[in-house]
């Protein structure tokens, strides 16, 4: 719990709000601070501590309280909902169900399953292997040109990442296709914590994976890799929120819109966040809706997005097969 408290970036963001201090001090503190973390508490688990704090405050917090929300104050959330009822944890059903609450604690539990495959795959390169962590923690600070290099190349590696693996893993006829559909395609529409809902197969493969691999593989500092992990996280938040305000139209919001067409064409298309690899081998599917207000479309989507959700109840399950080459 001590190491919690003192990790310096809670630090860094807080004590300036707080108080007069000049940006100077600022950095001296947050140095000071992250020096006595290190220091004081083994690399891992600082690693562990530092990657559970940013997952805390910039995912899972926001969500379950979008969550929340949505199934105790419908009334209300329904206004800021990009597809109505319809965008609704419970759609339009006037309660929520144990359905939906079991999405939210699956959510829950895949998130701190990848913080716990984290721990185990640097315990065993550094306790087993005694090779050196993928992830640097030392108390040299990163310069800020190699954390913004840190940061760039990770996100363009995720993208890729997530690409391939997303529309050959798990869009593809392999063993893991019918996982992922039967979970998280089994979702109306994306709602607060659907982000992280998906088979723990499925979602090691998709989220975890191209996450953690590009600052693992050039070895990033902790806290080039905490910066990187705090903008997906924001990304997963408000995303799949369903709601119609945005922090970014233009970024955030493009990428809400390729997560809601993902769903209602079943899987055919949009299978990375940014669209980039998408757009390059011809899967970017709702480009030409992009100068259109959403809400114009927002009842057709909402409408394709319940038809196409996989049927359960007579022992079939609903395959979707990749259209696009």
């Amino acid at each position: 719990m001590g190491a919690f408290l003192s990790i310096p970036v809670l630090s860094f963001l807080l004590i300036p709000s707080m108080s007069s201090y000049g940006t100077s001090l600022n950095l001296i503190f947050f140095y000071l601070t992250w020096t006595t973390l290190v220091l004081s508490h083994g690399p891992l688990k600082v690693e562990l501590v530092g990657t559970t704090a940013v997952r805390l405050i910039f995912y899972f917090i926001p969500s379950v309280l979008f969550f929340l929300f949505d199934i105790l104050i419908p009334s209300a959330s329904v206004v800021l909902k990009v597809y109505g009822k319809d965008g609704l944890p419970q759609g339009k059903k006037k309660k929520h169900g144990s359905s939906e609450l079991k999405v939210a604690a699956w959510s829950i539990c895949n998130l701190l399953l990848g913080i716990a495959v984290q721990g185990l795959v640097e315990f065993f390169l550094t306790r087993v292997l005694g090779v050196k962590s993928r992830l640097r923690v030392t108390t040299k600070l990163p310069l800020p040109w190699d954390i913004v290099k840190g940061v760039g190349r990770a996100l363009i590696f995720r993208e890729i990442l997530q690409y391939i693996v997303h529309r050959y893993a798990l869009h593809s006829w392999t063993p893991f296709q019918r996982l992922h559909n039967d979970w998280y395609h089994s979702t109306h529409t994306p709602y607060p914590l659907t982000a992280h809902y998906d088979h723990p197969i499925a979602y090691l493969l998709l989220r975890f994976l191209p996450t953690f691999l590009p600052a693992a593989a050039f070895r990033s500092h902790l806290l080039t890799y905490m910066l990187y992990l705090s903008i997906v996280s924001l990304e997963e938040t408000f995303a799949y929120s369903g709601y119609k305000p945005m922090p970014t139209s233009f970024f955030i919001g493009g990428i809400a819109r390729r997560v809601d067409l993902h769903l209602s064409h079943g899987g055919h298309g949009n299978y990375a966040p940014w669209g980039i690899m998408d757009w390059m081998f011809g899967t970017l599917i709702g480009d030409e809706l992009e100068d259109e207000p959403l809400e114009s479309d927002a009842q057709r989507v909402a409408e394709r997005l319940v038809e196409n959700r996989p049927k359960r109840g007579h022992g079939r399950t609903r395959r979707t097969r990749e259209t696009v080459h």
